[in-house]
Parts: structure tokens; sequence; C-alpha cells
């Protein structure tokens, strides 16, 4: 075996040697050869194999020069039979490697596929697939396959010489459809029996069962119950059709299938349908055209036959069904009778004319039964031919007397397959000597009435079975009546109305002439015969026989007299004047009366005629007679098997040039003779004439099965033409192919179920059924159809209906009664069906009474599936209706119907459950309950049971909610306070829209889209708040406001913010008309810069779900910029915000008013001392700004007012600093109780005044709720951090509620550091109110690190004087990384600037150009690029100083900014502090007066309040209106006096717990648990205390303020008995530092406070 050649550190070889053809004791030699394919020369050292079983002759060195090779002997010598390993080390300068020398034992190895996946096959198919298998081995090796069903491989068997394959042929027939897995074990070794090895070939298939379909290519098929229809239509008999119908295969498996007849049937494409595919096999997703020819033979019958598609495996057989109708030819005359009037005699002729009129689309075969050679007085020319369809032919009739006498002859025109029509001839000949009367068409009337009257006549009736001249002509059937006439009026089958009384018969009425054959007819070997002719009639007749001259037939004599009832015969002589020719023709002779008798002188008596049919031949012995070429169609004559007489026509067509005589022959099936009569049995057919034969039979039960066979002998020789009659008589048969019971399920009572049942008739003739159901019964069951007809082979599925009436079991018997169509309904058939049925109660339930769909958006939709289930063993039928209530707080309405059923009628079967598809569809807020009702149906459809409640379905119609639970800000606007921001941007106002129900008008656009063509599309709602981004510098930081958007709803909420651009439909370029207002082009600017800028604009916000919407205005232009933003929620509210910022000039001074109206807190009338209120002014511009209020305004309205300062400003004039926002105090002291509305100015220096409306209200009784505006916050969601936000607080907001002045209040609060990674420091900037600090926080700065948390703890002390506090505390946060970085470019630039300060270095002076300068001034401010491209761009807006454009402007100051960045590059400025996150913390509370307090809250007089501070205080009215607090502190509890405390404290502490005794005292204590319970105190430890003793007045605290001690409201005074005295305010700190810890473990959860109270057991102490 050789391997691939590798380079191995640029010498080509081979990786392995191995030996594999091998024995032991040998020598066996391989060459190695190395080929240098490197560059340069190669050095290799050479180490040998090992082992003594592998040696080389090769040197230790070989040189290998580029491109040349050597060649290494290798030589392996066995001593026995293993294998054996070994290798060759080469080493060179670049490195080593081997070869590897092997010897491997040969053995059995066959190569074969791990799988093979047969392709799809189909159930009880087959496929198959080849696979190879090699010998790989050196070795012959045989094989044997072992595999289960339903794989098998072939062959089973083999052997492979070495390196020899074989296909194997893999043959899966599956029988189940399945996916089937085998696996194949392939035995091999020496021999087969005996191998030891194995190898396997999973084999895998996929079975799938084979459905075939039928198709209509053109489309014509139907279906009928299931069954794909072929209708052919009416077809006209001895015609064909054919049509097509296509073999689907919609399976991905190929089907191979069997077109069989359903069982019962006639046989399949018998004589009328045949099919030219009987099997055959198809394609996947392919088709096979079949077609189907119908050739009837029957006119007027309906065929049907059932064609079932059967294939190997299928589930079911696809039925084809194939039906058509034939039709035969519809022929009339134009006339019934031709008069020819009187005609002279002596050889004249005279003609008229007929029409045969055929009116159906099938062409008419006819012949006339007269002979048209003069052997006839009339004739018809042409006696035979063919009508086409729906056409018409002339027929020309000649009438040619030779003696006078009247003539009337009714004339047969014999129609192929239709009854044959008769024409009457009538004319009269005239002579010199004898003038008869003339015979007209009136007379034939006159007589046949004359009979008939006679017939029906009593006399007659009774005279008629005694007299045989007494019958008159009857109507009869026209083959009757042509059978009548053709047999000489002597028929033994014709009724007994004719035969018992014929006119005139002749027998025989055939005769033939030199016709050996054995037959009922006289012997024909002589020349002449004779016929006998009767006189039926009781007067004497005349007889008169047409003679011609020209005819080999001759008669004599050829007229005489017959008396009544008599007899007399004539000899026929057959006298040819050619020899070797045959001759035939029809003899007439004409009856008339002598007398009239009593018939009476005005009834003439037309003449009878009869005839004689008479064939011969001239050929002489031994000559051979003309050999016959003709056609019998058809061959195959079948009649109804009825035992009845019937009749059927077939045409014998001479097709030759000679004459053509035929002669029926019963001597070969003498009993055909007796059953089957064939008119003409002889006769004469002219070269390509016609003649019709008429077949007539009466079957029996004694018919032979395999029917009649007729001879015709054909030229009086051994030619014969051979029809075969098949006359068999058979009952009507009707099967129930649907069985002989049919069981109903349980019906409901009142309702109907229905079942399928089918019947067919398995007879060859078609019958008529009737379903006979008992009287009691009737309304309990019926069929559909009742009646019928069924023909032959036909299936009919039925519908039974059955409808109960009580509870039971009913078990009914119809009977179905049928009878072929051809007879009356005198012999009928019956069978019987059993149908069992069972009434039962039914009714409708549900799982849920009360269905609960929760909060469903208004105006959204959804559907709910309500099961509706049927406990009971009946199926029920049902119809529902729903009602509606509302549950809201408007006025009742009339309201459509927020509830729809898919469908309100449906039946549910017994024991089974029905989802009723519902869709609901809210239309306004408010609680919806919906009540189904369900009713019950009878059978036909009508309402049977009263209304019951089925369900309730609740669901509450909402729109969708949004709420806006905090705000942050930054940039410019990260000073402001939250309350600041709240009124900046109307949040009030905007949660409370938000939480309101829409308007119809905002839900003309229920969900955001573009609606408008214009640039300022149109708002479709009146809610329209402000968003004022307060105002800012030019170039200053963007001024960015966070909101925190919470859905409180039940609904999802998707909102959206949509500028103008968004709303507005994009035009083509055409249809912009380029024209622009002043306000679209400002809107447009705003736009293009995004000045403006939400992120995101968009989204959805789940139940409970919060999102932060970040909102940002960038001040660029100084201008005040604003643009329309509608905030939309999808089938919510639409609100417009009008969003405005302010950019003010660096050197313009600038205050923004957040609100040009201001409320008060409404304050009581008649008090002393009226609260300070204060009113925000922020500066918004980059200067220092003075402000003064106009106390002009309040000196007039303190003159309006009696003297009395209704509103003073405590601080009317003063300066802001940039960007900071002071307090303007003021004072609101009413005199009435009502609204007071006061516009003062405040003037600004260097800009425009602004008026603001200050708003106040006067109260009448002081309460304490009525007094205080402060609320709580309304925000009662979880707060949570800020997007980016590393330090949290636990509350953003403390509320104090009603303090007392000069109180103290505490709270605590959390630090946390929610960063994983970060450490931060913070540090808090605390206001002052008055000057004073009234607020502290403990820690106000610290670190914390990752995920720590600290509790802070704020006190605030309010002053002496009642004030309304609506403080704003600011944290300042800042990264511990970047306060690193500062420091370290601070100290890095700090050192640069002393080096340079005692450096200078002298060099060239670019070089000098390349030092970085040190400056301490902040870097220059970069202008903003520009915006990305829109499709429309704003022109800048022009100013009047200056003429040049803002883009010429934006365009100086790139450059401007490029030169600055250059210069920056050598310029090492002074490093900045990083920025701070800034964090608010809001501080409300109302303090009052102490008197006014317990006045406002004698309920909260049991609070103690201290007051720790002496308070020196001024009254506001005075000059300064500055109060402070006392910062003296206490003599005992401050200081080192407190730490002294402490000491002495902690030493008596550690002194007892050193105690021995103690110890003792303590241990003898642990035997009795001790149970921890709350204090009780009594309201008696606290007295009530004049007021004049609780609060000093002002002067006294004035006068002792460092002296004061503390001072409690309800503490009592009496402590002299109390022992070990502690002071309060060491109790309250030890109760701060317990409180504080319960609350760190609570936050770290160590303390559940929430937890059960539990009595806790003191443990013993242990004893040391």
């Amino acid at each position: 075996m050789l391997t691939q050649k590798r380079c191995f550190l640029g010498v080509e070889t081979r990786p392995e040697l191995v030996w594999e053809d091998w024995h032991s004791g040998g020598e066996f030699t391989k060459t190695l050869v190395l080929k240098n394919v490197h560059t340069k020369l190669q050095k290799i050292h050479i180490r040998p194999p090992v082992s003594t079983f592998f040696s080389i002759l090769s040197p230790q060195v070989v040189v290998i020069s580029p491109g040349t090779s050597i060649s290494i002997q290798v030589t392996f010598r066995p001593i026995q039979r293993c294998e054996y390993e070994d290798s060759i080390d080469f080493q060179s300068k670049e490195g080593n490697f081997q070869v590897c020398l092997r010897a491997v034992i040969p053995c059995h190895t066959l190569e074969v596929p791990d799988s093979m996946m047969l392709p799809l096959c189909a159930v009880q198919h087959s496929t198959n697939m080849d696979f190879l298998i090699k010998n790989v081995s050196k070795l012959q090796t045989c094989f044997k396959w072992e595999c289960a069903p339903p794989f098998q491989l072939i062959p089973e068997k083999g052997l492979l010489r070495p390196g020899q394959e074989c296909a194997i042929t893999v043959v899966f027939m599956p029988q189940e459809a399945l996916v089937h897995q085998q696996r194949a074990y392939c035995w091999f070794g020496e021999e087969a029996d005996e191998a030891e090895s194995c190898c396997t070939v999973l084999l895998q298939g996929l079975a799938k069962h084979p459905y075939l379909q039928l198709r209509s290519p053109s489309g014509s098929s139907e279906e009928q119950h299931g069954a794909s229809v072929v209708q052919f239509g009416p077809v006209a008999v001895g015609q064909s059709l054919q049509k097509h119908f296509d073999i689907f295969n919609p399976t991905p498996v190929p089907v191979s299938f069997s077109l069989e007849r359903l069982h019962g049937g006639v046989p399949l494409f018998g004589t009328e349908f045949t099919c030219d595919v009987t099997s055959g096999s198809v394609a996947p997703g392919e088709s096979l055209r079949a077609s189907v020819t119908y050739f009837p033979a029957v006119v007027d019958s309906i065929s049907v036959e059932y064609v079932s598609v059967k294939s190997k495996g299928g589930l079911g057989n696809t039925v084809l069904k194939l039906t058509g109708s034939c039709i035969g030819p519809k022929v009339s005359l134009s006339s019934s009778v031709l008069d020819f009037g009187c005609v002279e005699g002596g050889g004249s002729r005279v003609q008229l004319t007929v029409e045969l009129i055929n009116s159906s689309p099938v062409k008419a075969i006819y012949q006339w039964d007269i002979d048209c050679s003069r052997n006839c007085v009339f004739s018809i020319l042409p006696a035979s031919g063919t009508v086409p369809p729906q056409s018409r032919t002339t027929l020309k009739a000649v009438y040619r007397p030779t003696q006078p006498n009247a003539h009337h002859r009714r004339v047969a025109c014999l129609i192929l397959h239709r009854d044959p029509l008769f024409l009457d001839l009538i004319g009269t000949c005239h002579s010199e000597l004898e003038k008869p009367a003339i015979l007209k068409p009136e007379h034939l009337i006159l007589y046949n009435l004359h009979w008939e009257r006679r017939q029906n006549s009593p006399t007659s009736m009774n005279e008629s079975h005694q007299k045989p001249d007494s019958a008159a002509p009857m109507a009869v059937l026209p083959m009757e009546e042509f059978f009548q006439a053709s047999m000489g009026n002597r028929d033994p089958l014709s009724s007994t109305s004719l035969s018992s009384s014929p006119h005139v018969s002749v027998v025989p009425c055939e005769l033939l002439f030199n016709h050996k054959m054995t037959s009922s007819s006289p012997a024909s070997s002589g020349l002449s015969q004779f016929v006998s002719i009767t006189n039926h009639t009781r007067g004497k007749l005349s007889l008169v026989w047409t003679i011609s001259h020209d005819s080999p037939f001759s008669i004599s004599p050829s007229s005489c007299d017959l008396a009544p009832l008599k007899s007399t015969s004539f000899r026929v002589t057959y006298e040819p004047k050619q020899l070797n020719t045959l001759h035939g023709a029809q003899l007439e002779c004409f009856a008339y009366y002598k007398d009239s008798g009593d018939v009476g002188q005005r009834l003439l008596r037309p003449p009878w005629c009869v005839t004689v049919r008479v064939i011969g031949h001239s050929f002489q012995p031994g000559k051979e007679h003309f050999n016959p070429c003709c056609s019998l169609k058809p061959n195959h004559v079948m009649f109804p098997a009825l035992s009845a007489i019937f009749y059927r026509t077939a045409l014998l067509q001479n097709d030759g040039d000679f004459p053509l005589t035929f002669c029926l022959d019963h001597s070969l099936d003498p009993a055909s003779a007796e059953s089957v009569f064939v008119v003409p049995s002889c006769g004469l057919i002219q070269p390509g004439d016609h003649q019709i034969l008429t077949v007539r039979t009466l079957p029996t039960e004694n018919s032979p099965k395999e029917g009649f066979t007729l001879h015709l002998q054909l030229n009086a020789a051994n030619h014969t033409k051979k029809l075969t009659v098949m006359n068999v008589v058979e009952n009507s048969c009707v099967c129930l192919e649907g069985g002989s019971s049919l069981f109903f399920q349980p019906t409901a009572v009142g309702s109907q179920t229905q079942l399928t049942h089918q019947i067919r008739n398995l007879s060859l003739l078609p019958v008529r059924f009737q379903w006979s159901i008992p009287d009691l019964d009737q309304d309990l069951i019926f069929v559909e159809p009742d009646t019928g007809e069924l023909h032959p082979n036909e299936s009919l599925i039925q519908t039974w209906c059955f409808s109960p009436l009580a509870e039971k079991t009913y078990t009914i018997i119809p009977t179905l009664t049928f009878w072929p169509v051809q007879i009356n309904d005198s012999n009928k058939f019956h069978l019987t069906l059993k149908i069992v049925g069972m009434g039962s109660r039914s009714s409708i339930e549900v799982e849920t009474p009360v269905l609960d769909l929760g909060k469903i958006l208004v105006g959204s939709c959804q559907s709910v599936d309500i099961p509706l289930i049927n406990n009971s063993p009946s199926a029920v039928s049902f119809v529902l209706s729903v009602t509606q209530t509302l549950f809201d707080d408007g006025p009742p309405t009339a309201e459509q119907n927020a509830l729809r059923l898919d469908s309100d009628r449906g039946s549910i079967p017994s024991y089974c459950t029905m989802l009723l598809q519902s869709t609901i569809r809210p239309h306004k807020q408010a609680q919806y309950l919906w009540t189904i009702y369900a009713q019950t149906l009878n059978a036909s459809g009508c309402v049977s049971s009263p209304s019951q409640v089925v369900c309730e379905v609740r669901a509450s119609g909402v729109f969708p909610t949004l709420q806006v639970t905090d705000v942050y800000g930054g940039g410019s606007l990260g000073r402001l306070s939250k309350i600041h921001l709240r009124k900046l941007f109307s949040l009030d106002s905007l949660n409370e829209q938000l939480l309101s129900s829409p308007s119809p008008t905002e839900l003309i656009f229920r969900t955001p889209t573009r609606h408008s063509m214009h640039s300022s599309p149109s708002i479709f709602t009146k809610v329209q708040l402000d968003f004022h981004f307060n105002s800012a510098p030019v170039n200053s930081d963007p001024s960015n406001v966070l909101l925190i958007f919470h859905n409180p709803g039940p609904v999802p909420v998707d909102w959206a913010f949509l500028f103008p651009e968004d709303q507005q439909i994009e035009l083509e370029y055409w249809a912009v008309t380029g024209e622009f207002s002043s306000n679209e082009l400002d809107k447009m600017k705003v736009q293009d810069n995004q000045l403006f800028t939400i992120s995101p604009r968009s989204g959805t916000l789940l139940p409970g779900q919060k999102r932060a919407v970040n909102f940002s205005y960038s001040h660029i232009f100084t201008e005040t910029n604003q643009i329309p933003v509608v905030f939309k929620l999808s089938y919510g509210r639409e609100i417009l915000l009008n969003f405005q910022g302010v950019t003010v000039e660096s050197d313009r001074p600038h205050l923004h008013f957040a609100s040009c109206q201001h409320f008060f807190t409404p304050v009581p009338i008649g008090d002393c001392s009226h609260p300070k209120q204060g009113y925000e002014l922020h500066n918004g511009g980059a200067v220092a700004v003075w402000y003064e209020v106009d106390t002009a305004v309040l000196s007039q309205l303190q003159r309006d007012n009696f003297n009395h300062p209704v509103l003073h400003c405590i601080s009317p004039q003063g300066e802001i600093p940039p960007g900071k926002t002071v307090m303007l105090e003021w004072i609101f002291s009413p005199l009435e109780a009502r609204m007071y509305h006061m516009d003062v100015p405040i003037h600004i220096q260097g800009a425009a005044s602004t008026l603001v409306r200050f708003v106040g209200r006067g109260l009448e009784a002081p309460m304490l709720g009525a007094t205080n505006p402060l609320k709580s916050p309304d925000f009662c969601v979880k707060r949570v951090p800020f997007p980016g936000q590393v330090l949290f607080l636990s509350e953003d907001s403390i509320f104090l509620g009603n303090i007392p002045v000069h109180s103290q209040s505490s709270r605590i609060f959390f630090l946390t550091n929610v960063s994983c990674t970060e450490t931060v420091h913070y540090t808090w900037d605390l206001p002052q109110n008055s000057n004073q600090q009234v607020v502290q926080i403990h820690p106000d700065r610290g670190c914390l690190r990752a995920g720590q948390c600290v509790l802070c703890v704020l006190t605030f002390t309010s002053t002496d004087y009642p004030t309304v506090y609506q403080l704003d505390l600011i944290c300042q946060v800042t990264l511990e990384a970047e306060l690193t970085q500062y420091q370290n470019a601070l100290q890095s630039w700090e050192e640069d600037r002393e080096r340079q300060q005692n450096e200078f270095t002298i060099s060239d002076k670019n070089v000098t150009e390349s030092q970085q300068v040190l400056v301490d001034e902040p870097p220059p401010v970069a202008s903003r690029k520009g915006s990305p491209f829109r499709q429309y761009k704003t022109l800048p807006p022009i100013r009047a100083s200056n003429s040049e454009t803002v883009g010429s402007i934006c365009n100086k100051l790139n450059r401007h900014g490029q030169r600055l960045l250059r210069e920056s590059t050598k310029v090492w400025r002074h490093p900045q502090p990083p920025k701070p996150t800034l964090l608010h913390l809001e501080i409300t509370a109302h303090s009052h007066g102490l008197v006014e307090y317990l006045k406002l809250s004698p309920d909260h007089t049991e609070k103690r309040y201290r007051f720790r501070q002496s308070v020196k205080t001024e009254h506001p009215e005075s000059t300064s209106s500055n109060t402070f607090l006392c910062s003296g502190p206490s003599a005992l509890t401050h200081g080192p006096e407190k730490d002294i405390s402490a000491y002495i404290l902690t030493s008596l502490l550690r002194n007892l717990l050193d105690d021995s005794s103690f110890v003792q005292f303590l241990s003898s204590l642990a035997c009795t648990p001790k149970f921890f319970k709350p204090l009780e105190t009594s309201s008696s430890h606290f007295l009530s205390t004049p007021s004049s003793t609780l609060f000093p007045s002002n002067s006294a605290t004035s006068s002792h303020c460092k002296h004061q001690p503390q001072v409690l409201l309800t503490e009592t005074v009496e402590s002299k008995g109390r022992e070990g005295y502690v002071p309060a305010d060491i109790s309250e700190d030890v109760l701060m530092n317990t409180l504080q810890n319960l609350m760190m473990e609570a936050v770290r959860g160590e303390l559940v406070l929430t937890a059960d109270h539990c009595n806790v057991v003191i443990p013993p102490f242990p004893i040391r």
C-alpha cells in the first residue's frame, strides 16, 4: 500500500512504508526515495531502524543536491506471522523527521457506506436503490447479508476477489406508513457461513399512504356526495362521445392503481362506456389522463357507471361516476293523409309530395314499407334514406291505378330506433264505364268515428264477443299496428281487440321461391305457391289484386268475390324472365264491400289492403350466387328484462354492388321461432340500400341466459348474418348499501339529527321507488327524497331526519317499495329498514359562569373564546343573544354592543365542547357586563325553549395612562430644584391630563401616523401645555431634563412624541410649492438644527413599567425658540406640548420666570403672625442681575385696604448671580375671606420689567388642613435610579407638615452607591433661610464604595417666625476615579509651572513654539457643529445690526474655533475639577406660632417639643427682617461637659461588669425567665401646664438667650422623686443611635421590621 508523498524540511518522500503481502521466513525489499526540493544543498544524517527485522543499505550521511533524489533500499525479514513496526530517522540542520516502517497481516476488509437513505415509497409498493461494496483487502472474501423486513438486499451473498466491487440493490417494501430504520449486517470472511467479521449499513426509508385524486381537465366534472361525476350529456344513438379525466397523485410517492367498477353493477366498460386505461402508475405530483368513450345503444335510456380507483396501500378508494343519456331521432310527417283525388284510368299517374321532418340533433334513417316497383298502386320515392339532424326531406308519392276503384292504403314509414309513422294514401280511379264513389279524407274520419261509437256502445260491447265483424279500429301502438299489417292481420301476439276480429287476413304473408330451408313457410322449391284470404266480416267482399305485367310474380285469379266468413285461395307463380338473378316484390290485394249493408247510405267504407312479400332467385344449379357484402347494426339486441312485448330495430345495409336477399332461418335455432319475431323476415335489398328490421319478443323466465341467435340467410346461399337477442326476464333488484339498520345517536327532544343512507339499483331496468313510513311515526322521521327513479346501476344517497318528541327509545320500520318504470305498478317489490333512535334532554353549560377579562384598551379589539359544553348524550342546536350593561358615572346613553359573536347559531355534538368565538371592542371607559342567553332550536330552526343565562362576561374598558413620577435636571438645569422643574414643564398638569379620558377629537387618529400635507399639522386636541427649558447663555451646556414615565394602568401603552415633521406626509418633489410662512420657516430652522431633541421618541410601557425619557434644548441661537410637539398615546390622550427655550446673549441680563402667576398659601384672617412665603427668581443669563420690586404698587394696595399691608415684600431688591436662584420673601396678610389678585411689577436693571400676578386667599376659620397647602408628594410609585445614576437617594422629598416655630424635627434617609465598581464622594450643599442654617445633615460628606449604603440624619430647626418652607438641598456627587485623575493632572500642572518659573532654555525660535504655556483660564467653548442634512433648510435669520448672514458668522466662528483649537495644543491650561452630579432633596414644612399651633392642633399637645437653642427675634416689619438662632450650647450637654459625662457613665458600666457580686446576682436571676414588655405609662405622668409657663414671651427669651435651660412642651415638672436623672439630650442621642442601628440592620436585611410580635425570653447569664 503506497501512501502519498509529503515534504519534510525541503525533502520530499513518503511518510511510511507498509508491507502487506508477506510471509514468515522470507525477505521483502522496498525502495524509499528522498528528493531535495529545496534550493540549497541538503546534508542528512540517517539513523537506521532499531529492530533487526528492518534493515537499510545506505551510508549514515547523505548529501542531496537541489532537485536530485537518492534511493534507500529497506529490507524486511520476518521470522513469525505478526505485525511489525519501526522507523528511520532523518536529521538535517533545519530539524529532523522520520519515516514509519510497518508490516501488517492481511485481513478481510469490506468497504461499505455507513447509511443509505432510500427514496420515499408508498405503502405496499416498492422502491430500490443501489450501493457498492468493495473488497479492499488482498484476500478473496465471501459475504452474506442479514436484514429484516421491510428491507431486502439483492444479492444476499457473494464472493469478492481482492479489489473487486459489487453492486447491492436495496429493495424497500413497506407495509405501514412509518419512518423505517433498520441495520443490515454483512458477515464476511473466508467462508460466508463461518464468517466472523461483520459490518453494518444503516438503511432508512420513509413510507407514506398512497392517494389519488380524480380531476376533470376542463372543469366540467361535478361533485355528488363526495364522488366526482363526469357528465356526458345526451349522445345520439349509434354515435360516441369521448371525455377525459386526470388521475392526479398529490403525494410525494409514486402510486400504482387499477380502475375497477363497483361491485354488483353491469360489467365495467361494456357496450356503453369504454376506457383506454385500466391500470397504471402515477409519478409524484404528476397526472395521468384517461379517456372514456360513451357509445349508447338504447334510445331514451340513461346509463350510469361507477369507476373506483384503487391503489395498493391506500386508505380509501376514489369513486368516479360516469353518466350519459341516449337520444334518438324525432321524425314527423308534414301530413298524415295524401288525397290523390279522382284519376282517369288508362295508365295515368298523379304525383304528390310529403315532407319528412327531423326535429332532433340525431340523423334519422327511414324506410317506407311499400314496393315502389309497379306491384303496388301507390309508391313513395325515395323509399328509404336518411334525414339529417334538424332538417326535412321532401318525398314524392305517386298514384298509378290500373282498375277503376277507390284505393286506400295505410303505409308504414319505419324509423331506425323509433316507432314507425303511418301515412294514409287515398285515391279513386274512374273509367268511361265505371265511376265509383270518390273516396275522400273525411270518409276515413267518419268511418273511424262510426266504429268507435259502436265499440263504446253497450250493445256493441256485448256483441263484440259474438260478432267478429263488429270490431272497429282502436288506438294501438304503432309497432303493434305495423306487425299486424306485416303478418297479414294474423298476429298471434297482438292485442285481443284486433286479433279477434280482423276484417281480412292472408296466409301466408311471405313466400320464398327456390330457397332451401326448414321453416314454417310452405315448400319453396316449386314455381307456384298458394295464399289464402279470409273474409272476417258479415258482408260480401270483392277481392282485387294489383297486377304488374313486368313482374316475374303473377297471381291468379286476379279478382273474385268472397262470401262472408269464407276463405279463398290464389296461386302465386314465379316466372323469372332473367336467369341467375334475385327477385323480390310486395303483392297487394284490395278488399271492397259489395253493398253498404246496415252502415248507411252516407257512410262510404274505404277498402282494406293486405300484402304478401315474395322473394326468389333464378340461379341455375351449380351456379354460384352473389357474394353478399352487408352489415348488420346492431348485431346484439337487448330487451328489457320484463315479461311484456318489446320492440327493437336493426339496420341491414347492403354495401355491395349486387342485390341482396335475406330470409330468417329458424332451422339452426328452432326455439327462437316461438319467442322472437322479425318483420320483415325476408326481402330484397338493392345495392347501396338498406332494410330496417323490427324485432319483437316476449321475454320469459325460461329464455336462455345467453340469449337467442337469429340467422339471416343471404342470397339463398350459405352466407348468414347473426343477430343475438337477449330477452331474459329478471326481477327488479334494489339493495340497501348502508345495511338494513340505521341507528341515530341520541337526539335532543325537539331538535333534529340527520344520517345518510344509500340505495342502489342492481338490475338492468330503471325502477321507481317510494318510502312508506307508518302514520304514527311520520312526525318522528322523514327521508329526502322519499320518491324517485333509479337508473340501472345508479346509487342514491338519501338523508334521514330524526326528530324525537319525548325522552325514550324509538324503533321505526319504514318500507321501500320499488317497481320497473316500463310497466305499471302492479308488480311491486318491498324492502324494510329498521331505524332506532333515542330522544333526550340537552342543555348548554360553561366552565366558568362569570368570565372576567380584566382591563381592555378602549378602541382596541380582543378576541375571546368562550367554551360551551354539552354534557348531554345528544347534540343540541342553539341560538345566542347578548345584552350589555354599563357601569359608569356618566348619564345612560344608547351604546352599541361592544361584544359581537362570530356566530350566534350553532350546534354542539354530545359530550363535546365548542369554542364560541367573540370579539370585544369597548367604546368608552366603563365597566362592561355582558349576559349571554341561549335558546335551543327545534328541527325546523325555530326556538323551542325559553332563554337561559349561559354566562356573564365582565370587562373594563380603559384608556392608556401614563404618569411622570420623577424629574431630573442636567446641564443648564442641573441646579434647579425639582419643584422648579415641575413648574417649568407643567408636570402636575401633564399628569392630570394623562390620567384623564381622551376626547373624541383626540381619537381621530388612534395611533401616531402621518396625516397632514402641511409642515404645521393641525392638532385635534384642545389640551396644550408648556414645556419651558428655562434660559441660559449662548453656547452654554444644553438644558437637559430627564422624566421618568410610569405606566400605572393595567394595559400596555404605546407612546410617541411627534414633531411636525413626524406628522407631515412626505410629498414628491414636484408637489412641493416651496412657499413657506415665517412660522413654518422658524419651525423648520428648529428642526434642521435639532435644537430640541427627545430620546427616545417612542416606546411601549408594560403595566407597572418605567422608562426614562431625555429632553434636551441646545443654546445655539440667541433668541426664544418654540416648536409644537404632540405627545400621543395610542388609543389615548393627545397633548400638544409647546417646547420653548430661551438663549440669552452673554452680555444681556435676563431673569427667567417659571410662571408669571404665583399662588400664596391660604392664610386665615385675624392671625397676628402671618407666615412668610417665598417666590423664586432665577438668573438665566451670564451676568449678574439687579432686580427691584415696585413697592409703589404695594403701597397703593395698602392704602386701598385701610392702610393694612395686605402684601409685604421683605426683600424688595437685590442682586442675583449668574445661574443662581434667590427667594423673594413675602408676607400675605388678608383682611377678608376672599381671593386677592395683586399684579406687582418686578424691574430688572438693563432689561424689561415683568408683571407678576400674585394670588392669595383669606380663610374664615383657621383649620389645620385648610391652612396647609403643602401636601405629601403624589408619587406613590417606588423610586428607581436614573439611567447612569451612581448614588441613589432613598427619598427625594421630605414632608414635615405643620410644625411650631422654634422646634426641631429629624428624619433619616439613606444614600446608596448602586454602582458595582465605582467609589463616589458626596458633599451636601445646605442652603440658608433668612441667613440662618435651618437644615443640618449628618454626615454632610463622605465616601461610599461600590454597593455601600450610609444612613443620613436630617435635622430641621424652624425659625422663630412662621414660615412656609420649600427648601432644595443639593448633594454633589463625584466619582473617585475622576477626582484621582484631576489631582494627578493638577499635580503635574503645578510641577511644570514651578519648573517653568525656575528654568529657561535658550534655543531656536521654532522650538519655543512647541513649548506649552501654562494658563489658569478655562478653555473656550467650541461652537456646535452643523445639523444633519434635511430635504429643506431654512434661511438664516436676518439681523439689523450686521449685514452678514448667519452662515458666514458660523463659518467665522468655526474658523475661530479651529484657530483656538490649534492654539490650545500649545497651551496647557489649569486642570478643571470634575463636574459633580447633583442630587436634589426637597424639604417641605409649614411653621406656625406656638399659640396658633395649639389652637389649630389641640390633639398634638401631648407631643413634646423642645427649644434647644435660643433665638433672637426681631419683628419682620422692622428695618432688619433677619431672624437668627442662638448658637450657644447648653452648659450641661455640649462641649467638654458632655464628653466628661460620657466618660463617667462608661467607667461606671465597666466597673459594674467587673464586680463579681454583681455578676453572681445576675446569674441568680437566670433561673427565672423574664419577658420583655413595653413600658406602661399613664397619662398622669404628663401634666398639662399653662401656656404662660410652657412658652415664655419673646422678650424673656431674648434677654436670657444664653442661659435658658431646655423646656419640654408637655414634660412633667415632677422630677424630684426620680432617682438617677439623665439629661434629655443624652437620652435623645441614645434613642437616635438605637433607631439608626435598627434602620441600618433593616436596610441590610438583618432585621425584619414587619415581623410578628413575640415574647422574648432573656437567656441566663453565663457563669464565668
